[in-house]
């Protein structure tokens, strides 16, 4: 059947990107639509790709700064021209789940987040940098696109996917609407556990945190408690918080800045454990550790609650400080973790079990419409 897959923006390549890149792979002819497109930013194979963008795409500045135009965004998705389409699947953290679709097409929204702009202002704004004059003008911008988003979200789609419980629930909160949860698709095939035949003192030695370092991913609360415990801590990433985080770091932290992909792979399986300190709607790299065999010390909120089995896989620590964080990798110290079963709870999270169930799902939804009575 005519299908098409719809997505915010593609000018960054980050954890949507992974996802839609699946979500092509399962519909390979399906063309792109989406607000605007940097190819320099993305991998060689998306410009083999039928990709058609919006007005956005001729904006000054909006390909490599897309935040600034996010009160655009609506009107850039409302005239695109779905109407040839009996199947719509988008891919949205943003607004591209608006998209008017035709009388009778399945538009299956795989939402990473209701808009976060609209729906956490608060949480969204303690992370960027905005003039004083832009937080003024923003509220009353802000109420009329959640009366806006709430109203042709209902319009249009005719099924929520979720990325984990904790948006499954921010989906009936925002728009009144049930859900399914299926979790985003994690390569668990090129991760491993560190070869049995290296050396004992090269494994377990150090803990890792692996994050982009700006401040709601948390990373002063890993920095904090390990500087308290004096454990070795390697911290991979880098971003504006990182001259802030050395000033914090106490001689067993060590910063890599960014790491390879290679690099960090070797750094999930030589670690003693993964750090995950802050709240995310899924968190892919606690499932890259655990494929890893390495337990994980999460923060007991958001998607970890669904990825991490305490005492089993990880453990939590539920108060955001330094000490709790401590406390949880004082008890991780006193298990003895099974690799092997770390590493098979990650499976459940493998690329090919999104791929059977998301299809099934899709097909479940066409199937649903196609046994509806015809409407006269």
């Amino acid at each position: 059947m005519p299908t098409t897959l719809v997505h915010d923006w593609l000018n960054q390549n980050g954890g949507a990107e992974r996802v839609l890149e699946v979500l092509h792979g399962l519909y390979p002819d399906a063309p792109v639509y989406t607000s605007l497109y940097a190819p320099d930013r993305l991998p060689q194979a998306y410009r083999a790709w039928d990709i058609r963008t919006s007005f956005m795409q001729r904006l000054p500045l909006a390909k490599q700064r897309h935040r600034p135009f996010l009160p655009l965004y609506p009107f850039a998705f409302r005239r695109v021209d779905l109407s040839s389409y009996d199947l719509v699947i988008s891919n949205s953290s943003g607004f591209c789940h608006c998209v008017p679709v035709p009388p009778g097409a399945v538009h299956v929204n795989y939402c990473l987040t209701p808009p976060r702009f609209l729906w956490s202002t608060d949480q969204y704004l303690s992370r960027e940098r905005l003039p004083s004059p832009a937080r003024a003008v923003l509220p009353p911008i802000v109420r009329r696109l959640r009366d806006w988003d709430a109203r042709t979200a209902a319009e249009s789609v005719t099924h929520f996917v979720a990325i984990s419980r904790a948006v499954q629930q921010r989906i009936r909160t925002v728009y009144g609407r049930d859900s399914a949860v299926i979790y985003p698709p994690v390569d668990t095939a090129a991760f491993a556990p560190t070869p049995e035949d290296r050396p004992a003192a090269q494994v377990g030695n150090y803990y890792l945190v692996a994050s982009r370092l700006i401040p709601y991913k948390r990373v002063d609360l890993a920095v904090r408690a390990f500087t308290q415990l004096g454990l070795p801590l390697v911290v991979a990433g880098s971003g504006r918080d990182e001259a802030a985080l050395r000033a914090l770091a106490g001689p067993n932290v060590r910063f890599e800045g960014f790491v390879s992909s290679a690099r960090l792979k070797e750094l999930y399986a030589g670690c003693r454990g993964f750090v995950f300190p802050g709240e995310e709607d899924f968190g892919i790299a606690p499932v890259e550790a655990q494929a890893s065999g390495r337990p994980v010390i999460a923060y007991g909120v958001g998607g970890a609650l669904d990825t991490v089995t305490e005492g089993a896989t990880g453990c939590f620590f539920y108060d955001p400080t330094p000490d709790a964080l401590a406390e949880a990798v004082h008890r991780a110290e006193a298990i003895s973790w099974n690799s092997d079963a770390i590493r098979a709870h990650a499976q459940h999270f493998d690329t090919a079990v999104f791929q059977r169930t998301f299809t099934a799902f899709v097909d479940a939804a066409v199937a649903e419409r196609d046994a509806q009575p015809a409407a006269e």
